[in-house]
């Protein structure tokens, strides 16, 4: 393992699969960054559609199933010590806790052992279970809404190893007051049925009623009928059935419609008059709503976690108390009406969120672990 300061350092990180998701999404912008700097980018996980972007950036995928919920996982202690012993990581970097238990298991064999990072990605349940995420030589937390969540329910964990490292967007990639062009826009409405009088307020992720699917429903139910709902994302073909079953006993009809996940979301997001995050289950950030914030469009969303961290600080007058569907359609009737200007600031960047990563890592190269 190298002591230089200015050597490449070697970085694995571990996690499920890259088939998509803010998790997954932060891993490549990682690994992007280290190739970019002249360092060494592994990536180990089950595989998925975004392999083939993480190994055009300059990285090295390793598959194994880091994530398999089944006796059999822990087969991949061994070969996790394997790759280690093989790859000599400088840092590894666990981003969910199976496979962080994993390496926790694996790396304790090693000599020299690399450091180990973990990252708390989301308000996981409290149990001995998630405890494995504050075990790493530094435990990052996305937003103030994790740290003091982790904080709050593991109260032995170390405040020095703790790190506070917003997620981050590229304002290149969300640029304040981006508007998608004519053509887009066009074949956008054949695609939707919206018309240029329909007023649209999109609920961008994976389609679920703990997403708050249904909670857009019984909110568009109480909207003016020019009023239009989005859902863009995945999701199981029975949770979409549920919810448009949900949006026609309604007497909806076309005024709610779900579109699969899109490569040009940007334009999507920059398309809607609003963008919602109606997540019953608080997260740890709200990469959407500071995506649509960054573009200049109002967002509307429940006022707790990451989310109402994000709200409270740029845009307080979309927050919404959780679940409660009629305040929901008050601030929308509103917002909709005349909507306060998003301010022209983004607070959270990719490139301050890559550059702590990287010095976190180089602060541990070459520490000598127990």
């Amino acid at each position: 393992m190298a002591t230089d300061s200015t050597a490449p350092l070697t970085v694995l990180q571990l996690l499920p699969a890259l088939d998509g998701g803010g998790v997954e999404r932060g891993t490549l912008e990682i690994a992007d960054a280290l190739v970019a700097a002249g360092h060494d980018s592994h990536v180990s996980s089950a595989g998925g559609r975004l392999v083939a972007a993480l190994e055009a950036g300059g990285s090295t995928h390793h598959e194994l199933p880091l994530g398999e919920k089944h006796p059999r996982v822990v087969r991949q202690i061994s070969a996790l010590r394997k790759l280690c012993a093989e790859v000599r990581p400088t840092v590894v970097h666990a981003r969910s806790r199976l496979p962080a238990w994993i390496a926790w298991r694996a790396l304790r064999r090693l000599e020299p052992r690399p450091a180990f990072v973990t990252t708390l990605h989301g308000l996981n349940s409290v149990s001995r279970y998630s405890r494995i995420m504050t075990r790493g030589d530094r435990v990052i937390a996305v937003s103030e809404a994790a740290r003091d969540y982790w904080r709050e329910h593991y109260p032995d964990l170390d405040p020095d190893r703790l790190e506070l490292i917003p997620r981050g967007i590229d304002p290149a990639a969300f640029p304040f007051g981006h508007r998608p062009d004519a053509p887009w826009v066009e074949r956008f409405r054949e695609d939707t049925g919206f018309a240029p009088e329909h007023r649209v307020v999109c609920l961008p992720g994976r389609v679920t009623q703990n997403k708050g699917a249904g909670c857009l429903v019984e909110a568009l139910a109480r909207l003016p009928d020019d009023v239009r709902g989005l859902l863009v994302g995945g999701g199981s073909q029975r949770e979409i059935a549920r919810v448009l079953d949900q949006a026609r006993a309604a007497g909806l009809g076309a005024r709610l419609v779900y579109l699969p996940a899109r490569a040009d979301i940007r334009d999507v997001l920059a398309f809607s008059d609003i963008v919602l995050s109606l997540s019953l289950k608080p997260e740890s950030f709200g990469r959407t709503v500071a995506e649509a914030l960054a573009l200049g469009r109002p967002v509307t969303g429940f006022d707790h976690g990451g989310v109402g961290e994000i709200l409270g600080r740029l845009y307080p007058e979309g927050r919404v108390a959780p679940g409660n569907t009629r305040a929901l359609a008050a601030t929308l009737d509103r917002l909709l009406a005349d909507p306060p200007p998003v301010p022209n600031e983004q607070p959270w960047r990719l490139d301050e969120m890559c550059a702590r990563t990287l010095a976190l890592y180089r602060s541990l190269a070459g520490r000598g672990r127990k």
